[in-house]
């Protein structure tokens, strides 16, 4: 008897990426399947390269369709309700209310030829799941993750390995939530979702770089940024690079996101007690950062974060690398389909 799958498929603006587990939860594959989402060309596009994605998946790993017995579909936020778009920044217009579950459930059915169970939900609390099985190991405890890239994705699984979605499927999103200013010396800046009281996202991501670094060319006038004709864009990404080539400024920047990482996970480690902190997201990637770099962030991180935690928390509180990479969500969305089937 062929053993049973469950597939995972990570969607976002740009690309989708698909992975699979087996039963037992172990990843099918550890390579890279990643192909263009296509939204510029509608929602049927959409699905239709989902269902091929899928089907490519299978032939490269001589797997079947009838194996397959569940499927997890990973989505930014927000959402209207569950498995409907609400008005996603990166997403075409049209896609807002698009009931994207019922449309996708109904093409999964008509290729495999059978009702195959769905389940939907945000892309940073998968990711979760998937880093959070690996980070827990044997132990029964509850993990948080962290992933700065573009914004901030979070996440808190518990020690049944589901995430924490919340009553409005909003769980977690706590990158907008309010950081202590007064600790970090700073302004509050602008922030994509509207806030206006110096969300976390704004000094721990890309969108706040452009921020930062014009706070830190009032130091270093006369740095070359200063006189660049480059975008604000164009700038803030060439940091991470100056930064790992020891540029002073640069470098100041990310010590400084640290520490706002080490409040947040302050923050977030006397409200929910995780016992592992996971830190995902482009400055973990081994491939664009150093060892020295990686360690330094974290190390931030952790003295930041230290003296805000309970007593009982400071030797007990794991803070570690992420090591999934780009595969998070998608093996963390077939998980929860694994995870979902169990409970039927």
């Amino acid at each position: 008897m062929s053993q049973k799958i469950f597939i995972g498929t990570d969607s976002g603006a740009t690309t989708t990426k698909f992975s699979a587990v087996w039963e037992n939860g172990d990843a099918i594959s550890t390579r890279l399947l990643q192909r263009p989402t296509n939204s510029e060309h509608g929602r049927a596009a959409v699905i239709s390269g989902w269902i091929a994605g899928i089907g490519e998946f299978l032939a490269q790993n001589q797997l079947q369709w009838s194996q397959v017995h569940g499927v997890g579909l990973a989505i930014p936020g927000p959402y209207e309700r569950y498995g409907v778009f609400g008005k996603t920044p990166n997403l075409p217009a049209s896609f807002s209310g698009w009931d994207v579950f019922s449309d996708y459930r109904a093409a999964l059915a008509k290729q495999s030829g059978r009702a195959m169970p769905l389940v939907v939900g945000n892309d940073g609390n998968y990711g979760g799941v998937a880093e959070a099985r690996l980070a827990r190991g044997d132990q029964k405890t509850s993990v948080m993750m962290l992933m700065p890239g573009s914004g901030l994705g979070c996440a808190f699984v518990g020690a049944d390995g589901l995430s924490l979605d919340g009553d409005t499927l909003a769980g977690m999103e706590t990158g907008h939530a309010a950081a202590p200013l007064h600790l970090l010396g700073i302004k509050p800046f602008p922030c994509g979702c509207g806030r206006d009281w110096g969300c976390y996202e704004a000094y721990t991501t890309i969108s706040g770089l452009p921020h930062l670094l014009a706070e830190k060319l009032l130091k270093y006038p006369d740095h070359e940024l200063a006189k660049s004709t480059d975008t604000p864009k164009q700038k803030a990404l060439s940091l991470r690079t100056r930064a790992q080539k020891g540029d002073a400024l640069a470098v100041e920047i990310f010590d400084f996101q640290a520490r706002a990482m080490g409040l947040l996970v302050a923050n977030l480690t006397m409200t929910l007690d995780a016992g592992i902190v996971v830190i995902g997201g482009g400055l973990m990637d081994h491939e664009a950062t150093t060892p020295e770099f990686r360690e330094r962030y974290l190390n931030i991180i952790r003295e930041t974060a230290r003296p805000y935690l309970w007593a009982q928390q400071r030797d007990t509180v794991k803070i570690v690398p992420a090591v999934l990479g780009d595969l998070s969500q998608a093996i963390g969305a077939a998980l929860v389909a694994l995870y979902q089937s169990r409970l039927v």
